[in-house]
């Protein structure tokens, strides 16, 4: 997973428009760049191990989080360095086939959301939501949001910025 001189990347997809269940006779959408508002204003957005906020594994605000988001899926690259045991327990348990899923971490606001009866199911589309941070889970209540890792050699500008960076705060 890892390249001498390099970082985990991990790559992450979760899919807008995708019904799924979440419990009996309760659904769930999440509309098309339902998560904009924060994501285009330049909020930071943590990724975490588990929905915990003492394990984190990447943050916008420490550049070590990408996000685009599009009409079709909100795409996730971040950078995980392994130096916390949480970020090493969990680059095992991935590599494992263990943690694959993705799950958001959000809030929505009044009027996010729209709520319908279909039979006896109720179906809830949110349409604005404030995305506050992203999960590496064991099972996600969206099983096509998924996680991938990868080995990452940086080139270019990339290198340049990891070679000007003081030793101590390089990629181990």
């Amino acid at each position: 997973m890892r390249s001498e001189g390099g970082a985990t990347r991990l790559q992450a997809r979760f899919p807008y428009g995708v019904e799924t269940e979440l419990a009996t006779r309760r659904r769930e959408i999440i509309a098309p760049r339902a998560f904009a508002s924060r994501i285009d204003a330049g909020e930071d957005i943590h990724l975490l191990f588990g929905h915990d906020f003492t394990k984190p594994l990447a943050s916008r605000a420490a550049g070590s989080l990408e996000l685009r988001d599009t009409d079709m899926v909100l795409m996730i690259e971040a950078e995980i360095d392994t130096g916390t045991s949480w970020a090493h327990d969990f680059m095992v348990a991935h590599r494992a086939g263990l943690i694959t899923g993705l799950s958001p971490g959000f809030r929505v606001p009044p009027g996010g959301e729209k709520i319908e009866r279909r039979g006896n199911e109720l179906v809830r589309t949110v349409t604005q939501a404030e995305l506050f941070e992203l999960s590496a889970v064991t099972r996600p209540a969206y099983s096509s949001a998924q996680i991938e890792a990868r080995a990452w050699q940086p080139v270019g500008e990339v290198a340049q910025r990891v070679a000007e960076r003081h030793a101590a705060l390089r990629w181990r």
